[in-house]
């Protein structure tokens, strides 16, 4: 097996999820992450986050494939340690709060004295200055201020967040994209990059082509639903014993939704006839649709589908999804032993790459757990000085 990114050290001093989705996903890719903890450990260790046999979901997925080692930095020797495996590594990332750095003697401009091509990659709430930079940053905060909660839900009902932690998740993601840019470009010009990511624009990125409609036109979305501004139908409807979704964007895929449904004379209905018409009178198309999909069920209205070509799929719960045929035939599922949770099953990497066969799957490190193993095989040190360091607190 080759994976693109052995031989890439990172040293992960992030937390719960911003900052070590992105290192998760490097290391998927070969990176070796060692994650720097603080003696308490990641708060993403919380046991009563996601419990899974006395352990912490959330930590045992995102932290797979990688090194535990705790350090101390509020000391000056626990500071020297970091600094020795700084000099041996290729990238550092943090998700802690504007001025931390500073405090601790790890910022940026402290660093590159020390390792003159290191990539350092800071993950914010809102930026590192401005009048936001000390706003809590928790993920459903993030999602009401970047106006994710009041375009998604149901039409006059409370505001809904997201399924999953998504802007946690786009600071990982974003992170992972511009430290791959980064090493890319160490390899021209030899030098490294200072990267500083806000969550919150990485969220307004994700809008799109929504947030372009409100720069541009001034047009407020509502929610809606699992329906579509600009399609119709395009959304969920209930069958006799669940729901399937229906996606006819182009006019062919109308015409053959309208031939399975059995609904010849909706397809000829002058306000129905384009997509624009569906679209304005979509009040009056959607309850005849309704009407006809609740009488027969999931399975036998998929196999009508399918026979006609039209977009639609079940809405599966997680036992549906993961038992779709392409998580077995893309190895969407991995595992691993772990010491105090036992077997763990968790999604699998999604890049797949010519030349990288299998996947790494490693179990999340206990805490400290390569404490010695990376001060003994990176920075040289014999046991009796591990001894030492570890009784006056500086390592753990």
């Amino acid at each position: 097996m080759s994976f693109p990114l052995e031989r890439v050290r990172i040293l992960e001093l992030g937390q719960i999820i911003a900052g070590t989705y992105g290192g998760q996903v490097l290391s998927d890719l070969g990176a070796e992450v060692i994650k720097i903890e603080t003696p308490e450990g990641d708060l993403g260790r919380i046991p009563s986050v996601a419990p899974l046999n006395g352990e912490s979901a959330l930590f045992l997925t995102l932290n797979r494939n990688k090194k535990s080692i705790v350090i101390n930095l509020k000391t000056d020797e626990g500071r020297q340690l970091f600094y020795d495996l700084v000099k041996q590594s290729d990238v550092v990332v943090d998700n802690f709060r504007p001025g931390v750095l500073e405090r601790l003697k790890i910022d940026y401009n402290t660093l590159i004295k020390i390792k003159p091509d290191l990539i350092q990659c800071s993950i914010t709430g809102y930026g590192e200055t401005g009048e936001y930079k000390d706003y809590p940053a928790l993920d459903i905060i993030i999602q009401a201020m970047a106006g994710y909660m009041a375009i998604t839900g149901e039409k006059d009902r409370p505001p809904v967040r997201t399924g999953i932690p998504i802007a946690d998740l786009c600071g990982g993601i974003f992170s992972a994209k511009a430290i791959l840019a980064a090493l890319f470009d160490r390899e021209r010009s030899g030098e490294g990059r200072r990267i500083e990511l806000s969550m919150f624009d990485g969220m307004l990125s994700l809008l799109i082509y929504i947030g372009t409609m409100w720069l541009s036109k001034g047009e407020l979305p509502e929610p809606p639903g699992s329906g579509h501004m600009y399609s119709v139908p395009w959304q969920a409807f209930l069958c006799e014993d669940g729901y399937v979704v229906v996606a006819t964007r182009q006019e062919a895929f109308w015409h053959k939704f309208c031939a399975a449904i059995g609904a010849s004379d909706v397809v000829d209905d002058p306000r129905f006839i384009t997509n624009p018409e569906r679209v304005k009178n979509r009040d009056d198309l959607v309850p005849i649709l309704e009407a006809i999909l609740a009488g027969d069920t999931v399975k036998n209205w998929m196999e009508k589908f399918n026979a006609n070509g039209v977009p639609a799929a079940p809405v599966n719960n997680l036992d549906g999804a993961f038992s779709s045929p392409p998580v077995a035939e893309r190895n969407m599922i991995v595992e691993y032993d772990h010491p105090d949770a036992g077997k763990v099953r968790l999604p699998g990497n999604p890049i797949k790459m010519s030349g990288m066969d299998g996947v790494i799957s490693n179990p999340a490190p206990q805490l400290g757990e390569h404490t010695n193993l990376v001060l003994e095989t990176l920075l040289g040190l014999d046991e009796s000085q591990i001894v030492r360091l570890r009784d006056t607190g500086v390592v753990k």
